[in-house]
């Protein structure tokens, strides 16, 4: 039986392969630390290194607070989905909610240049959760709502590399 490379290393290193959890939420600010030890957990079970583990907490955590602020508006009696999937090169964390429909392109850059005081409050949350993750897609459908998914790939190998 001939076994992947990437399946040989998940197995050598006790790393879950392709696996994939989902738990709901309560859209409410209490909920975020609860969703960012799940997150954490399942960042640490793709072989993550701790800097992209919290990298991911903070993408999660930002984007979750987005939801519960702006999709819907502070009401703590909806939910939030989050799924973590456990891949051969890392994790994806989709989150997804039925609030209020979000459209990233609508929302302007940030002016990283500008003096602090002639900022505008706000507005960074976007940027910042694009500079946290590899990969960040916004979807809406009248069906599913809003699905934000998130990519974290591990940098480097999660195993020793003896130089030769």
């Amino acid at each position: 039986m001939l076994l992947e490379a990437s399946s040989v290393r998940h197995t050598l290193l006790g790393l879950p392969m392709n696996t994939e959890t989902t738990r709901v939420f309560p859209s409410s600010f209490d909920s975020l630390t609860e969703m960012s030890e799940f997150v954490g957990r399942a960042a640490q079970d793709a072989g993550l290194e701790p800097s992209a583990v919290y990298a991911v907490q903070m993408a999660v955590d930002e984007a979750s607070s987005n939801i519960i602020e702006h999709a819907y508006g502070g009401d703590g009696d909806q939910t939030i989905e989050c799924t973590c999937r456990v891949t051969d090169d890392g994790l994806t964390v989709i989150l997804r909610d039925h609030g209020c429909p979000f459209d990233p392109g609508a929302v302007p850059a940030p002016d990283l240049e500008a003096e602090l005081q002639d900022r505008c409050a706000g507005g960074l949350g976007i940027y910042f959760i694009r500079q946290l993750m590899d990969r960040v897609c916004f979807e809406f459908s009248e069906r599913s709502g809003n699905t934000l998914t998130l990519v974290k790939r591990r940098e480097t190998p999660p195993w020793p590399i003896v130089p030769k």
